[in-house]
């Protein structure tokens, strides 16, 4: 895993934390800066990065994209575009 790809790991973990906390917290948190974050770092990324997760990210698919990045692409299930 690239620096990058960790990096983008780091962002998609601590957005799924955001979210998770959201229903309690108070005031609610902007998800704005995380998107930002993993928009920036997705870009970083070399052309030759694997297709599925320059996809995923394109997409915001972003729990796909932990997977991936996870090594954990099995578990994703299909969906509505063909290369999902």
């Amino acid at each position: 895993m690239t620096t990058i790809e960790k990096n983008i790991l780091d962002a998609l973990l601590e957005l799924e934390h955001t979210v998770r906390a959201t229903p309690t917290a108070n005031p609610k948190p902007s998800l704005l800066p995380h998107f930002a974050r993993i928009d920036s770092l997705a870009a970083q990324l070399p052309k030759e990065t694997d297709p599925r997760l320059l996809h995923y990210l394109g997409k915001k698919s972003y729990e796909k994209a932990r997977l991936w990045l996870e090594g954990r692409d099995g578990e994703n299930a299909v969906g509505n575009c063909r290369s999902d």
